[in-house]
């Protein structure tokens, strides 16, 4: 089904649209800048699964203060 949707002519059809919206030139900056993001978002998936694993805690290891009524 999906298939039938996303068939080859409407990524050619997607292509040309992408192409006359941007440029030509623009289009190798916005691949890099994807590539760039995709990367980071790795490298802090990967930070966070270790510091999961290893129990700690970058936001806050000091306990919350307490609040006091009066």
């Amino acid at each position: 089904m999906l298939a039938d949707i996303f068939g080859p002519d409407l990524l050619i059809v997607a292509i040309v649209l992408v192409v006359l919206l941007f440029g030509g030139a623009a289009i190798p900056k916005l691949a890099r800048n994807l590539g760039s993001a995709k990367n980071q978002f790795e490298e802090g998936m990967k930070d966070g699964k270790a510091q999961g694993a290893s129990g700690t805690s970058t936001a806050s290891d000091a306990p919350a203060p307490s609040e006091e009524k009066s």
